[in-house]
């Protein structure tokens, strides 16, 4: 758990200073030094990023839990300046662009092979949607294969190192193909997905880019001649979602506990860059892989 404490606090903090300079240049300003209001964070930046992806590989479920008794106890020596619960959890939301570029600065390399899956990001139980506040106007009701939710969907592209290439977040109701060609825009190679992704149009349109989409066919549709490589990519398939169900079991990806917009983002931010620090290893799948 903390094996990487100080080469992310490290990493965290060179990003940081490293775009502080193109961060001031991009505020408006009229030459006067801007005044400070309240008292300090205690934490600088670069701490706070590195305690809110700590946490998602903590495996730990509750993130109060996770501060009160790790952070203010095991981890006090570290972080001296770590305030209460409460105002840790203001300082959070000045961070939260700073975590998408890092993420952003994060990518996999682009190769020749790569899947695409979707996940549903569950807000609220069904029965609660019309009480349901905090997402009100952003998550929308959506359905997969396991019945209908409300919520988001993480729509995400990996490569064959299984490094994340680009990620999307929809609302609920948003098709599954809706969101490829942005995602895919600078991909050339073979793309592969589950039957959510059939689609003549979509393809023809990929392939016109020089990406080519694979996927199974249903029960009603003709099956085209495909190499025995291809198969064995398409079987391969299923490492998309082992990926998906480690972020969103180990990373404790869940929406319901949030009672703020721009929180939950940012936990969906430092989980996503968690995977990205510490990737699932290659596995078999490279043995069919040229």
């Amino acid at each position: 758990m903390f094996d990487r404490l100080v080469e992310t606090f490290c990493d965290f903090d060179d990003f940081c200073k490293s775009i502080k300079t193109q961060w001031e240049a991009m505020q408006l300003s009229d030459g006067k030094i801007p005044r400070k209001h309240g008292p300090e964070g205690g934490l600088i930046d670069s701490e706070i990023m590195t305690l809110l992806v700590l946490y998602h590989t903590s495996r730990f479920k509750n993130f109060k839990t996770f501060y009160n008794g790790v952070v203010l106890g095991m981890l006090r020596p570290y972080f001296p300046g770590a305030p209460c619960y409460e105002r840790f959890l203001t300082l959070t939301k000045r961070v939260w662009v700073l975590l998408a570029f890092f993420m952003a600065s994060r990518m996999g390399r682009k190769t020749d092979i790569y899947y695409i899956d979707s996940t549903p990001l569950v807000v609220c139980h069904n029965r609660r949607i019309y009480r349901h506040k905090t997402f009100a106007g952003l998550a929308e009701r959506g359905k997969t294969s396991t019945g209908w939710f409300f919520g988001f969907k993480l729509h995400l592209v990996f490569n064959r190192q299984r490094e994340i290439v680009a990620l999307k977040l929809t609302p609920g109701n948003v098709s599954d193909a809706t969101p490829v060609p942005e995602l895919t825009k600078d991909l050339i190679g073979k793309l592969f997905g589950d039957k959510g992704y059939i689609g003549q149009k979509l393809a023809h349109q990929l392939l016109r880019r020089g990406l080519a989409l694979m996927t199974r066919v249903r029960k009603n549709m003709k099956a085209l001649p495909v190499s025995f490589l291809d198969k064995a990519l398409l079987n391969g398939r299923n490492i998309a979602e082992t990926i998906i169900g480690h972020i969103k079991e180990f990373s404790s990806l869940r929406l319901p506990k949030h009672r703020s917009v721009f929180n939950a983002f940012t936990h969906i931010t430092a989980s996503i860059i968690a995977y990205q620090i510490n990737p699932l290893p290659p596995g078999q799948i490279k043995a069919f892989i040229p």
